[in-house]
């Protein structure tokens, strides 16, 4: 969720507001700042503005004025109505943990130094801004920020005959957000946006929402990259919540993934080449997050998942092309030995009988008989070696990829499982 909040301060608190209205008011008591005639108050000078550039009404408010001092000067705090339009989010950049926003920012607030009679209202030019007390209002987080000023700076002054003062700009500001990149690309992000005064405590400025709960535009037409605007908080701090959209990174990032695991089960002469693939999209799935950032992310996990998988699948391989070739070895040594053992028993047996002869024929026992007892240790002795080199055989070395090939799936998908309903649900 991205909460956009405007928080109370020590010096002030804030509320936001609408602002796109403000360049439609009407044009019938729109003066000129620049008149053509001198005459009136030839000895007068307002800052860069003399009586020669103003307009009489104008000249009349002006006199007497001093826009050091605020309005309600020892009398209490000066109420600022504040209202707000989110015109755009250009940017949310993971890497640099900020966003970049243009905002029409609209302030309202009550001068009795301003009043004059009748009932309609004067719009200015935004340089005679150089003339009035405005409010000193700034944002706390913001990196880097600018005032439009093509062709002019854009900024409006109205003055309302009952001394009211709107005044309205056109800001892009890039401010400063703590991300959460623990579930990403499944994450929901809050940020914050605090306008507060800078040199004035709450005895001397108190912001306040304009219009309440309708104080702010602009998010039902917001159309981000890769977030969605989920709802609107309207309470005394705005929140609304902007989802990323995870739809670019399941095509760009778990599909090919998923490929690449399913891949490495089958196609088992390229499992090198999956390897490097993987490690190549784990990299790049990287590049766009900030390097500094030890968050392990929902993407980080799958792609360890996969990497695992296809690991594992690499060395089932390497074991099963193991023991296929200690199986071979293994019977063509079982075909060599009954060949040579057979060769051996005939002499054998040719021996015994020869002895036997010899005995029968010298009858005194001269030459030693060899017990018929010692083929059948050598037999037991064999059959133990046997025994414990079996433990380290396999019988069928195809039951390995048998196996695997319904372990691996089933694995896989219990995985998946369970990696989408914690990250989505969680």
């Amino acid at each position: 969720m991205l909460r956009f909040s405007l928080t109370e301060n020590v010096t002030s608190q804030l509320l936001l507001g609408s602002v796109w209205p403000f360049f439609s008011f009407p044009t019938s008591f729109v003066f000129q700042l620049y008149c053509i005639s001198a005459c009136m108050f030839p000895n007068h000078h307002w800052g860069e503005w003399n009586d020669s550039q103003l307009q009489p009404t104008i000249q009349r408010l002006m006199k007497g004025y001093n826009r050091y001092l605020r309005p309600n000067f020892n009398e209490g705090p000066v109420e600022i109505g504040m209202s707000l339009d989110i015109a755009s989010i250009d940017a949310i950049s993971e890497i640099n943990m900020d966003y970049t926003a243009t905002i029409f920012l609209r302030q309202r607030w009550c001068d009795s130094r301003l009043v004059f009679p009748g009932n309609e209202s004067v719009s200015v030019d935004g340089r005679l801004v150089s003339l009035l007390w405005i409010p000193d209002t700034f944002i706390p987080d913001s990196k880097r920020s600018f005032l439009h000023d093509v062709t002019v700076e854009n900024r409006l002054i109205r003055i309302f005959s009952n001394g009211t003062v709107l005044y309205a700009l056109r800001i892009t500001a890039t401010i400063a957000c703590n991300m959460d990149l623990t579930k990403y690309p499944m994450d929901r992000q809050v940020c914050t946006l605090q306008l507060e005064s800078w040199g004035y405590n709450v005895q001397d400025v108190v912001f306040y929402w304009t219009r309440g709960n309708d104080s702010v535009k602009g998010l039902d037409t917001l159309r981000l990259a890769q977030y969605s605007v989920e709802r609107q908080y309207p309470k005394l701090v705005l929140h609304f919540a902007l989802r990323r959209n995870v739809l670019f990174f399941i095509l760009e990032t778990y599909v090919p993934s998923i490929l690449l695991v399913v891949l490495s089960w089958y196609i088992l002469l390229y499992l090198t080449m999956l390897f490097l693939t993987m490690t190549t999209l784990m990299m790049g799935a990287r590049t766009s997050l900030p390097n500094a950032n030890c968050f392990i992310k929902a993407i980080d996990v799958y792609l360890g998942i996969c990497f695992t998988f296809i690991f594992g699948a690499l060395l089932e391989y390497a074991c099963a092309h193991f023991y296929t070739m200690q199986h071979q070895t293994i019977e063509d040594l079982r075909r060599v030995s009954n060949t040579f053992a057979f060769k051996c028993v005939m002499k054998k047996l040719h021996v015994y009988d020869l002895l036997r002869e010899l005995n029968e024929t010298n009858g005194n026992g001269s030459i030693p008989i060899v017990s018929s007892t010692q083929p059948n240790q050598s037999a037991e002795v064999g059959s133990t070696a046997e025994q414990a080199a079996s433990l380290f055989i396999v019988e069928n070395p195809h039951n390995i990829d048998r196996h695997a090939r319904t372990i691996f799936p089933t694995a896989f998908l219990f995985v998946n499982i369970l990696y989408w309903l914690y990250y989505l649900f969680l």
